[in-house]
């Protein structure tokens, strides 16, 4: 009898050793590591995140896993929650090369859940990133781009899948038992793109993913049995979330390929909209003029993007992290687009009002991939500035060097721990494999015990 998508899944991820994976996804895993740390400690300084540890703890429950920045013990499926929407509150997350998701707020979260309430090791922390990634970018290759262009967000639709396989690892399932893990992981999938606009929903997402990954894991360990089908069945994940779908991409070159492309954010906003900041940037550094001398902007953008992100007049600073116009026009104003430029008192500055409303932004298909951006600026003194740019910083083809990813994480987590507090947890991110128990990692992005 053939076996389903799920069965052949599990199968290759129950089986997968640490000596399986290629050194360049290990490698990755880390870096990823390294970035969510320093990404959700910094979230952790948020509202969205402060709301999400106290949900935590007003809960309750078992002391199983620590809540970032904060210290709290709260149980997995509860920390990974809160720690999920933390690292995904200042919009400084990873990406895939798409564009259309974020890997380690729900797969990250669910294994450092689960690992330290297993006491796991570095490697096999490390392992279960890997796993988890390379399940979540599976289950986008087999929906995307119909699953987003329907309204479904694939960071929590499709992470839900990565959280339970790292989390199902970590604890141990056989095949079976993880089988079922993708069958309830599969029941409790959700995450709707309306989530642009003043609110702090668009944090909210990965939280439940990273949870419900804990959940099915722990939930299959314990008996609890899941379908089988859940991906190609007649109402299953793929038919049900898209109008296209691959069932094929779910194992394609399965064991032989870890389809896990990472990117990395040096600007706190939407990744879509990096590259339209990067030309913002480039022509900023050819004026001869003040800013104000622009008087007209217009920026050609892929369809695939084309009609996303054109708010000109963000309403607060999770709008404007999602918004286009603001974002070019902060960065044409202040050179950057980092946490300090995306701050309500900005939203209202008659400056970034001017260069917002003035930008006119055309789709064009010429361009060559999804991000691609080309911005053109004309000045009183005829001055007609252009800059294309197809690959952002912090992308694959164009990367942060490792100063600038430490620079990073230095900057989000410096005033959380302190700064011997980040060096050290940087010193314990490059030898995790080599950790006995992986609470020490965590353990580390506490204040008071990163000090001691």
């Amino acid at each position: 009898m053939t076996e389903t998508a799920a069965e052949t899944l599990a199968d290759h991820f129950v089986n997968l050793k640490v000596s399986d994976i290629p050194a360049k996804a290990l490698a990755d895993a880390k870096t990823l590591v390294r970035d969510y740390l320093g990404v959700a400690l910094g979230g952790s300084r948020t509202d969205s995140a402060k709301i999400a540890a106290r949900f935590a703890e007003e809960i309750g429950g078992k002391a199983e896993n620590t809540i970032i920045g904060h210290g709290g013990k709260v149980p997995a499926v509860h920390g990974a929650f809160a720690n999920a929407i933390a690292s995904h509150s200042i919009e400084l997350d990873d990406v895939d090369i798409l564009a259309l998701y974020h890997f380690s707020p729900p797969v990250v979260s669910a294994a450092l859940a689960a690992a330290e309430r297993e006491k796991s090791s570095g490697a096999e922390f490390l392992a279960a990133v890997v796993a988890g990634c390379e399940m979540m970018a599976r289950a986008s290759n087999a929906t995307n781009f119909s699953l987003r262009n329907r309204g479904f967000h694939t960071t929590p639709t499709c992470g839900v899948f990565g959280a339970t396989i790292a989390a199902a690892r970590l604890m141990k399932l056989n095949k079976e038992q993880t089988v079922s893990a993708l069958g309830l992981a599969g029941a409790q999938a959700s995450g709707l793109m309306e989530m642009y606009g003043p609110s702090m929903q668009k944090r909210f997402n990965p939280g439940p993913a990273a949870r419900n990954g804990v959940t099915a894991a722990q939930m299959a360990k314990l008996g609890y049995t899941g379908a089988a089908t859940i991906f190609e069945g007649e109402r299953g994940f793929c038919k049900v979330f898209t109008d296209e779908f691959d069932v094929g991409a779910l194992t394609k070159g399965l064991g032989t390929e870890f389809p896990i492309d990472i990117e990395y954010k040096p600007y706190s906003c939407a990744r879509p909209i990096h590259n339209a900041i990067d030309t913002a940037l480039a022509v900023r550094a050819q004026l001869k003029e003040p800013v104000s001398a622009i008087t007209s902007m217009s920026m050609r953008r892929h369809p695939a993007w084309a009609h996303y992100h054109l708010n000109t007049h963000p309403a607060t600073y999770h709008e404007a992290q999602v918004s286009l116009p603001y974002s070019v026009a902060i960065a044409l104003l202040e050179g950057g687009a980092l946490p300090p430029q995306y701050q309500n008192d900005k939203l209202k500055n008659p400056d970034v009002l001017r260069l917002s409303e003035m930008l006119v932004v055309t789709p064009d298909e010429s361009l060559p991939r999804g991000v691609s951006c080309a911005l053109e600026v004309k000045t009183a003194g005829g001055a007609v500035l252009t800059s294309q740019v197809d690959h952002p910083r912090g992308s694959i083809a164009n990367p942060m060097t490792e100063e600038e990813m430490n620079r990073k994480v230095h900057m989000l987590g410096d005033p959380v721990i302190g700064q011997d507090g980040v060096a050290r947890l940087i010193a314990l991110i490059a030898k995790v494999e080599e950790l006995p128990n992986i609470s020490g990692l965590i353990e580390a992005t506490v204040p008071s015990r990163a000090a001691a």
